[in-house]
């Protein structure tokens, strides 16, 4: 059995959501064992994002500039602008913003992503299995990406969508 066939994701923790309207902000935060420089190159290098990231990227997420995101499922790339890019501490492109902040000799991790308020559970469920398979791609024992419908296959999917949902006090998604 390899370590993929092992994973199971843990419970929902480190996450909350600011609603307005039907665009809410999800806010997950992970403290990972990494330095900043790490994951920054981890969030900003086009190999290193195929490793772990919903999507796939064109370009370079490392500077401000224009990049094309192909997100799990989705055919078409999205055009994106990268609008603040100073590593390795803030990253932001279109709806998302990264923070990273050392803490010892790891780094706390945060992003703030706008979504639609139906798709919350979802959303934190998917970026919660993304953080952890990035945590074992940087601890060098990877598991590839697991995003889009096939997370939604994996044992603990739909457990941990149930406990967002309740988290946030948010609808299940259809």
């Amino acid at each position: 059995m390899n370590n993929r066939e092992e994973y199971s994701p843990g419970q929902a923790a480190g996450a909350q959501v600011r609603k307005d309207g039907e665009k809410w902000t999800l806010i997950l935060v992970r403290e990972l064992r990494h330095s900043p420089e790490k994951i920054w190159q981890a969030l900003t290098d086009p190999v290193h994002v195929r490793e772990w990231a919903p999507f796939e990227v064109e370009g370079n997420l490392g500077a401000v500039g224009t990049v094309k995101l192909t997100w799990v499922g989705a055919p078409t790339p999205i055009e994106t602008r990268v609008t603040r890019a100073d590593a390795p501490r803030v990253l932001e492109y279109g709806d998302n913003r990264w923070e990273l902040e050392a803490i010892g000799s790891g780094t706390r991790l945060t992003l703030w992503s706008k979504i639609d308020r139906r798709f919350v559970a979802w959303g934190a469920s998917g970026w919660h299995i993304a953080f952890d398979v990035l945590d074992r791609f940087l601890g060098g024992v990877p598991i590839g990406r697991i995003a889009g419908p096939e997370a939604m296959k994996f044992d603990g999917w739909q457990r941990l969508v149930a406990e967002y949902a309740k988290l946030f006090e948010a609808e299940m998604p259809g």
